[in-house]
């Protein structure tokens, strides 16, 4: 550049002189414009040779030019420039890591994309960049080459080819000053690992990263700083690199200082809240060993204790304090509870299809009302388990101007809870279905529950219509009913050769007695009739024999369910309790009760609780009030399939008929005692985006059903009998397999894999199963 100025300066002569006009020469596809722009000398301007050699060095700082230098003809002022090449073409090769697109749209905020003008200095800036993105991710070996290639006149193409290496693999991490932990209690600690393929190495990684060593030197501090040394430091951190740029060898210097026990716990500042109440929160105590996690875990404590106070904005610290020459520290509690917050207002998100209405009755808090973070908690938590919405986020705001207020907002995002259909499909229990029908837990957004169909299968032939009002007042009694209408075959049901028909009509109501917890109680009328065939079981043929092929019946039911599941639908964490009984009254032509207990228990093992431990019981119990009188079968408890026992046929378990004389085979009447259990691993899909939508699980299944007694069967038929009554734990079939349930648009698609462990000659089993409409 030097050289260009002096001969600019040259060409202008050493004196000053008066420019009549400036002429710009060498220009292709830059203006001219820009050129004056960048050129501080206009005509009728006096200049010397320090005036033009600074005007100079501005035209070549633009980085639009190779070459700029100046001539003088008489008064006129000669600008000479040589432009730079434009991009024509960009390549880049060998990028895995770092998607093409990201590179570009980095490349072009750095001024290197395609029509740009070419700057060797950007581009050798990129280039070191680029080395320092793959570094970080510990990629030393990696290397980038650049080269510029002439496409025609004035244009090039830049290739950058991207050699990305290997990441580098930890060969030792050692740990110097520490006394009291050894290396390998200290190692576990890290993520990084120098010896990953040891138990559950899987978990660790050997590839080296900045960011993961500095998470594992916080999570060394916390270790040290959780059992009571609180002056622990990292005093220095070596990471040094092998020859051939692939091994890496991290050194970390430790100071590990004095272990210290809890002195005195004293609050400061405004508690709000008796002292008493507040030492009950905390979980640090006088003379155990300090812990930094206790003290957070207190403080968090404390902070949502006074938010279910009004206090949404409440600060409280947990401040160490040390004194010289002694092991203790004391640990002072300093509360901040600022003003008291009260709720502007709530709004929804997201909520395309249901009502406004809908959401804000679920609100436990109000607007107008302090602010409580329990309750705002709650109103979510009551949001999820509707089971409209597959994901419920809250997010509280404050007011500007108005320190004592704050907003809240709920953002939902809807999912399919119910379906519409007009269909022909398949069921293995069921065969070929026909069926026209409307499901719809939130039925055009109101939050009432429809249920219309007609159906036809092989099976079952059935028309329905059912309609709940979860809202009926405004307290929440909940108001209900259905008619129906039903012919089923059970002889391809798999479990017997009979048939009934039957309809009815009925009304629930239900009543909330706490947040969690409901009861319901029902009445339904029914007519039943039994028909029988010439192949039917000896039983049933009993049965209609003495009570007759008709039955009318009105059923009482009362139910009691508490429901503390975090979602509507496929849950991951929470439980849920549900008892129930069922009467005929007295007067019905079968006379009889039915005793059922559910019970749910998750276990969330991960924070995002997509991994989850999962235990299911259900028990049955049913009998007549005059033990003379057989229990009906047709209300039998029936066991195996989706939902029960899988890998065994639906319905298929519990003690075999008695065929008849005539023909057919032994099947099952069921039984008026049912014993089932379940224990399934939760685990998330991979490579899937939404794990909300979809659930798999590895699952063990028990169960099966009992006879109290036995029914009595024809009289020819005595000598075939094989029944055993009573209940038997030892005759419980079992069975280990995968899950899988899928939130399609027409409702949940479940699918299982299983095999029985203990089935015996006789059993139906079914390595496969599915089904629309249930999950597991």
């Amino acid at each position: 550049m030097a050289a260009l100025l002096l001969a600019g300066a040259s060409g202008a002569q050493a004196q000053s002189f008066d420019v009549s006009d400036i002429r710009v020469e060498g220009l292709q596809r830059v203006s001219a414009a820009s050129v004056f722009n960048a050129f501080p000398v206009s005509a009728n301007d006096r200049v010397d040779e320090q005036q033009l050699a600074a005007a100079t060095r501005n035209l070549f700082a633009t980085g639009l030019f190779d070459d700029v230098s100046l001539a003088r003809e008489g008064d006129v002022l000669v600008i000479q420039v040589v432009e730079r090449p434009t991009i024509a073409r960009l390549n880049i090769t060998g990028n895995r890591q770092l998607s093409e697109d990201d590179l570009r749209n980095g490349l072009r905020q750095s001024g290197l994309s395609e029509g740009q003008v070419l700057q060797l200095s950007t581009l050798d800036e990129i280039q070191r960049e680029l080395e320092s993105v793959y570094q970080a991710q510990g990629r030393y070996s990696a290397r980038i080459e650049t080269d510029v290639q002439t496409v025609d006149e004035g244009r090039v193409q830049v290739n950058i080819r991207i050699n990305e290496g290997e990441v580098a693999k930890i060969r030792q991490i050692n740990i110097v000053g520490n006394q009291a932990f050894d290396d390998e209690t200290l190692r576990e600690v890290f993520e990084l690992n120098d010896r990953p393929g040891r138990i559950f190495g899987w978990f660790s990684s050997d590839e080296y990263s900045r960011e993961a060593l500095a998470g594992d030197i916080e999570r060394l501090r916390s270790f040290y700083l959780d059992r009571g040394y609180v002056n622990f430091d990292v005093t220095s951190t070596q990471v040094s690199i092998g020859p051939d740029k692939s091994d890496i060898y991290i050194t970390l210097n430790v100071d590990e200082g004095t272990q210290y026990r809890v002195g005195d716990v004293r609050f400061a500042g405004d508690l709000q809240i008796g002292e008493s109440e507040a030492r009950q929160l905390l979980q640090v105590q006088s003379g155990e060993i300090f812990s930094r996690s206790d003290v957070n875990a207190s403080t968090e404590a404390l902070r949502q204790r006074l938010g279910a106070e009004g206090f949404a904005f409440a600060e409280v610290r947990g401040i160490p304090e040390m004194t010289a020459d002694s092991d203790t520290v004391d640990i002072v509690i300093a509360v901040e509870p600022g003003q008291r917050t009260y709720v502007r207002r709530i709004q929804f998100l997201g909520n395309t299809t249901t009502e406004d209405e809908v959401l804000r009755r679920e609100m436990i808090q109000l607007e107008g009302a302090p602010a409580s973070t329990d309750s705002i908690t709650q109103s979510r938590q009551r949001l999820e388990r509707l089971g409209f919405f597959s994901q419920v986020e809250v997010d509280t705001q404050p007011v500007p101007g108005q320190p004592d207020q704050l907003d809240v907002t709920y953002t939902v995002e809807e999912q399919p809870s119910g379906s519409v259909s007009a269909s022909v499909g398949f069921s293995q229990s069921a065969g070929v279905i026909y069926g026209v029908g409307l499901s719809q837990n939130n039925f055009l957004g109101t939050g009432n529950r429809v249920n219309i169909g007609a159906s036809r299968s092989d099976t079952f032939t059935s028309v329905n219509f059912g309609f709940t009002d979860p809202y009926w007042t405004l307290d929440g009694i909940s108001r209900g009913y259905n008619v129906y209408y039903r012919e089923t075959d059970y002889a391809d049901s798999d479990i017997s050769t009979y048939s009934t028909d039957a309809y009815g009509a009925g009304i629930n109501f239900g009543y909330p007695i706490s947040e969690l917890s409901r009861l319901n109680f029902g009445a339904t009328l029914e007519d039943l009739t039994v028909k029988t065939y010439f192949d039917t079981a000896s039983e049933i043929r009993q049965y209609v024999e003495d009570q007759g092929e008709d039955a009318q019946s009105l059923k009482l039911s009362a139910s009691w369910t508490r429901n503390n599941l975090n979602r509507g639908i496929m849950p991951t964490a929470g439980n849920y309790q549900r008892l129930s009984l069922e009467t005929s009254v007295p007067g019905s032509d079968a006379e009889y009760y039915k005793l059922r207990a559910r019970a749910q228990q998750l276990f969330p093992l991960n924070d995002n609780q997509d991994w989850a431990l999962k235990f299911t019981g259900n028990l049955g119990y049913a009998n007549t009030f005059d033990s003379n009188d057989p229990y009906p079968f047709y209300e039998n408890f029936y066991a195996g399939g989706l939902g029960s026992v899988r890998g065994f046929t639906s319905n298929t378990l519990g003690q075999r008929t008695t065929p008849s004389r005539e023909g057919g085979r032994d099947r099952t009447l069921g039984g008026n005692v049912l014993v089932e259990g379940s224990a399934e691993m939760i685990f998330p899909m991979p490579f899937i985006e939404d794990q909300r939508s979809m659930q798999t699980s590895l699952f063990f299944d028990a169960g099966n059903t009992f006879l109290s007694s036995c029914y009595d069967v024809v009289a020819a038929d005595a000598d075939r009998q094989r029944c055993s009554s009573g209940v038997d734990l030892g005759d419980l079939r079992y069975s280990v397999g995968v899950g899988l349930s899928w939130l399609t648009p027409v409702g949940p698609l479940t699918f299982s894999i299983a095999e029985p462990l203990n089935d015996e000659s006789g059993d139906d089993t079914q390595f496969f199963q599915f089904s629309l409409g249930q999950t597991f």
